[in-house]
C-alpha cells in the first residue's frame, strides 16, 4: 500500500440556505450542515425525495424471489443515501440486503441483543463503539482482534453482533449521511487465531458488510497488523470492490499515519489518542441497558427487533466478561491462552498451521 494521504482539514459547511418548507419529515432532526452535505455529496434533493423513494419501491416487483419485509419511506431512504441516490444501485443494495438474510437464515434467528451468542460477543467488545463522532461526523467502531476467544465466541456470532450494532446505529439519519469508520487493532492476534479465518467465513463477512448493508464506510484502518494479516488481506483483496480497497489503510505500528486521517482528540489512548482507554463494556451496556445482568426486561427504543428478556443465572455466568487485551501501543504485549475447540469449519483455513 502506498503512503497515506491526509484528508483535508475539516471545514465547516455553510448553513443550508434552502427553503425550509421544502424539507420533508424524513429530514427532520438533521442539522443544516448535514442537509447541505447530503445535497452536495449524496445528491439528496428534498424537492424530489419522495419520488426517488417511490422509484426504488416500484422496482420491487422485478424481484418476486425476494421477500422485502420492510418498504417504508425511511427504510428505503437509507439505501438511497448509501448509493448517492442512484435509484438502480439503491434497489440492488436493498435486494441484496434481504437476499443475504434469506440465504443465511440461521444468522438472523433470534437476531437481538439477548441472543446468547450475540450477547457474549457484545460483552467481549465486539464491536466497540466510541461515544463521540469524529470531525466529519462519522461514528467510530473498534475491533480488538486478540480478544476473540475462539472457545467462547464463534466468528459468526461476532459478525451477527456487528451487524446488529450497525442496524441500531443506522437508525440515526445523521450516520446514514456521515457514515462510519472502522479501526481493527491486531495487537497480540496470534497466527493460531488467524488460521481460523477460513475463506467461507471471510466471504460471509464481506457479503454482509460490503454488499448487503446500507452503511457508508469512510475508512477501514488496520493497526499493529502482523505479516500473516497482510497475507490474509492479499488473499481476500480480489473479492473487495475497488472502492472498498481504496478505503482500507494498513498502518502497522505507525500511529502518525492513522492520526493524519482521524484526529487524536477523537481516539482512545490505545490508538495514541487523547481520550481515556476504551471501556469494552460501553456498547454492550448501551444495547442491553445499564443493568444488563439483572433480571429486568429492557427494550431498546430505537430498534424494535431488540428486546432483552430474563436470562438464566447460568447464562449470565457464561456471558460474564473476561479480561481484555489492550493495544500494544500502550500496553506491554502478552499472550492470550485459548482452548482450541475450533468452529467445526469444513473448509480449509487460509493460513495453515504446521
Amino acid at each position: 500500500m502506498g503512503p497515506v494521504s491526509p484528508l483535508p482539514k475539516y471545514q465547516k459547511l455553510s448553513p443550508w440556505k434552502g427553503d425550509l418548507a421544502t424539507m420533508t419529515h424524513l429530514q427532520a432532526g438533521l442539522s443544516p450542515e448535514t442537509i447541505e452535505k447530503a445535497r452536495l455529496e449524496l445528491n439528496e434533493n428534498p424537492d424530489v425525495l419522495h419520488q426517488d423513494i417511490q422509484q426504488v419501491r416500484d422496482m420491487i416487483i422485478t424481484r418476486p424471489d425476494i421477500g422485502f419485509l420492510r418498504t417504508d419511506d425511511a427504510f428505503i431512504l437509507r439505501f438511497l443515501r448509501a448509493r448517492k441516490f442512484h435509484q438502480t444501485d439503491a434497489f440492488r443494495l436493498l435486494a441484496q440486503y434481504f437476499q443475504y438474510r434469506q440465504l443465511n437464515l440461521d444468522m438472523f434467528k433470534n437476531f437481538k441483543a439477548d441472543d446468547p451468542g450475540i450477547k457474549r460477543a457484545l460483552i467481549d467488545g465486539f464491536p466497540g463503539v466510541l461515544e463521540n463522532r469524529d470531525h466529519y461526523g462519522r461514528k467510530i467502531l473498534l475491533l480488538f482482534a486478540a480478544n476473540w476467544d475462539q472457545s467462547r465466541n464463534s466468528f459468526t456470532d461476532i459478525l451477527r453482533a456487528i451487524l446488529l450494532s450497525l442496524e441500531v446505529l443506522i437508525e440515526d439519519p445523521e450516520l446514514q449521511i456521515n457514515g462510519f469508520i472502522l479501526i481493527i487493532d491486531w495487537s497480540n492476534f496470534s497466527f493460531k487465531q488467524a488460521s481460523k479465518l477460513t475463506p467461507s467465513i471471510l466471504k460471509l463477512a464481506i457479503e454482509g458488510l460490503q454488499d448487503s448493508f446500507p452503511a457508508r464506510f469512510g475508512g477501514v484502518h488496520f493497526v499493529n497488523q502482523p505479516w500473516y494479516i497482510h497475507a490474509l488481506y492479499t488473499l481476500i483483496k480480489p473479492f473487495l470492490k475497488d472502492k472498498t480497497r481504496k478505503r482500507i489503510f494498513l498502518h502497522g505500528n505507525n500511529l502518525n499515519s492513522l492520526h493524519q486521517l482521524i484526529h487524536p482528540e477523537f481516539l482512545p489512548s490505545e490508538f495514541g489518542g487523547t481520550l481515556p482507554p476504551y471501556d469494552m463494556g460501553t456498547w454492550a451496556r448501551t444495547l442491553l441497558g445499564p443493568d444488563y445482568s439483572d433480571e429486568n426486561d429492557y427494550t431498546h427504543t430505537s430498534y424494535n427487533a431488540m428486546h432483552v428478556k430474563h436470562t438464566s443465572s447460568n447464562l449470565e455466568r457464561e456471558c460474564s466478561p473476561k479480561p481484555m487485551k489492550r493495544s500494544q501501543s500502550v500496553v506491554e504485549a502478552g499472550t492470550l491462552k485459548h482452548e482450541d475447540k475450533g468452529e467445526n469449519e469444513n473448509t480449509q483455513p487460509l493460513l495453515a498451521l504446521d
